[in-house]
């Protein structure tokens, strides 16, 4: 991937920010992820410190669940409340669904009376808009972040586990719904289709809020932008991944960041 060209260290920063440095992540938890018949299930959606306790609510809008066959699965109750947001999902037939929160946005960063200062937008022009006179050192990111997580209907199945091609993604060697304790999972990681060598990930098990460590361990892509992930115990996990490059689509925007988080259920052997 190329190289950033950015002339301000902040504009960098923003792009690079670690996961490990954001205060609050934001994860999907749905109430089964395997289950042996066809039926409703439910997903909270939040944003923490504490890994899936919830706190923040985290906006709905982007959701998209894709069903065995490829299509758009029922999704119902659909709820933005005050600590979670939650919708129910319809596993109405066999195989695998992927539940996606696909969130792209644009950032703007400035330097204002010796302070920096960012603002989110939908657009680069409603942002620049926004910007107050005065203002120095202006930069406009592209942020593309998408949520995932995993459920399977008896036997696991891959149609609806095919990648977009479009920001940061998974795509799984290892079916997500076929991890065990102990047992090593192979992903591989793509940008815009392409696999990513280099990428950090991070991957934390769930109880964050009830141990003194987060227990987090980071593995690094190798040249096929693959990861092997060794479970030390059955539960739930979070994943995330941050890439940064000058792909951005829009010609106002300098940059783009793109994240990645996933939910993971490890069951016992």
């Amino acid at each position: 991937m190329k190289a950033l060209p950015f002339a301000g260290a902040a504009l960098a920063a923003l792009l690079v920010l670690s996961p490990a440095a954001q205060a609050h992540k934001r994860w999907l938890l749905p109430s089964h992820t395997v289950v042996s018949d066809t039926q409703w299930i439910t997903v909270d959606t939040s944003a923490s410190n504490d890994i899936f306790y919830v706190d923040m609510p985290f906006p709905l809008a982007g959701l998209q669940v894709t069903g065995p066959d490829g299509k758009e699965a029922e999704v119902d109750n659909r709820l933005e409340g005050h600590r979670r947001s939650v919708f129910d999902v319809n596993l109405n037939q066999q195989g695998s669904y992927r539940v996606t929160l696909f969130r792209p946005l644009y950032v703007s960063l400035y330097q204002l009376d010796g302070e920096r200062h960012h603002q989110r937008g939908q657009s680069p022009e409603a942002l620049l808009k926004e910007v107050p006179e005065g203002a120095t050192e202006v930069r406009i990111s592209e942020v593309i972040s998408r949520l995932e997580t995993f459920a399977t209907v008896g036997a696991p199945s891959d149609k609806a586990l095919t990648p977009t091609g479009k920001g940061l993604e998974l795509q799984a060697l290892t079916h997500p719904n076929d991890l065990y304790q102990g047992e090593t999972a192979r992903f591989r990681f793509l940008v815009d289709g392409e696999p990513v060598s280099g990428l950090e990930v991070e991957v934390m098990p769930a109880g964050t809020r009830y141990r003194d460590s987060q227990n987090a361990w980071t593995v690094t892509s190798d040249e096929n932008g693959e990861v092997s992930l060794e479970w030390p115990q059955a539960g739930r996990y979070y994943l995330e991944a941050n890439h940064a490059d000058d792909r951005a689509e829009h010609d106002k925007a300098d940059g783009r960041r793109l994240q990645y988080m996933a939910t993971f259920e490890v069951l016992p052997l």
